[in-house]
């Protein structure tokens, strides 16, 4: 700093200079959305489907479709009785087995073993560039990051029940880590690859570690996607669903 501007700044009032130390601190870089891509029951698999269903006040809530498992088997309206569910109800995503495992170089083996939630990411994330109008060459290398909250673990359950079947892949289909690190992986994204878990407050908590970096000069691009995993009995354990199969606000 010049003596001449040190002299201009030691002859302003107290009350200017704190009112040009406040200008001169740094401002929080605003957030943009610039792509969208998403996957929600009744058939909403892209941003302005997902509008049409809000927008048509549609109830995307069904009886647990034949293709997942036998409600019958598992529904009993009492809510106390030991392994069963007293909601024969849910909000089902759509062909979750339709999954193009060679399109992102992943093999048919390791792709089985790709818990639903990882296999909907990396759709999203390459439709979210789409929207975006981003090719997929211009990020790679770069420092973007990924970021996810996601707590859901049910694909796991049904694999590690049966020890005699495990492999490498399972592992590294079902960790929530990797989930994040996938993304990365697959799209070379060089930035942090970061799985946020707190329940049903992963998609607030993850939030600000998207803005954070941004708002320290740091230039990550933000991915943040928020899956939810399928119906699971353990829920019903402790009263948190609804006999109709309806969310509410707590």
């Amino acid at each position: 700093m010049s003596d001449a501007l040190t002299k201009l700044i030691a002859g302003l009032s107290p009350e200017k200079r704190a009112l040009l130390a406040e200008r001169l601190q740094p401002r929080p870089e605003p957030v943009a959305v610039v792509g969208m891509a998403c996957r929600f029951p009744g058939g909403a698999n892209s941003p302005e489907c997902y509008w049409q269903v809000l927008s048509d006040g549609t109830d995307a809530i069904r009886e647990v479709p034949a293709e997942r498992f036998s409600v019958d088997d598992f529904f009993d309206p009492k809510p106390q009785t030991p392994g069963k569910m007293y909601t024969r109800w849910g909000g089902f995503i759509d062909a979750l087995d339709q999954f193009d495992a060679a399109f992102f170089g992943v093999s048919a083996r390791e792709a089985a073993r790709m818990d639903p939630q990882q296999r909907i990411l990396l759709e999203v994330c390459w439709e979210a560039l789409e929207n975006a109008g981003i090719p997929l060459e211009s990020l790679a290398g770069s420092q973007t990051g990924v970021y996810i909250g996601l707590c859901a673990s049910d694909y796991s359950l049904l694999q590690f029940s049966d020890p005699t079947q495990l492999d490498a892949y399972a592992a590294t289909g079902n960790a929530h880590s990797i989930a994040a690190n996938r993304v990365s992986y697959v799209f070379d994204l060089q930035g942090p690859s970061v799985a946020v878990d707190t329940a049903c407050s992963s998609s607030l908590r993850g939030a600000p570690r998207v803005s954070k970096p941004v708002d320290q000069g740091v230039r990550y691009r933000p991915r943040r996607r928020l899956p939810r995993g399928p119906l699971s009995a353990r829920h019903h354990r402790v009263l948190q669903c609804a006999d109709d199969g309806l969310r509410r606000p707590l």
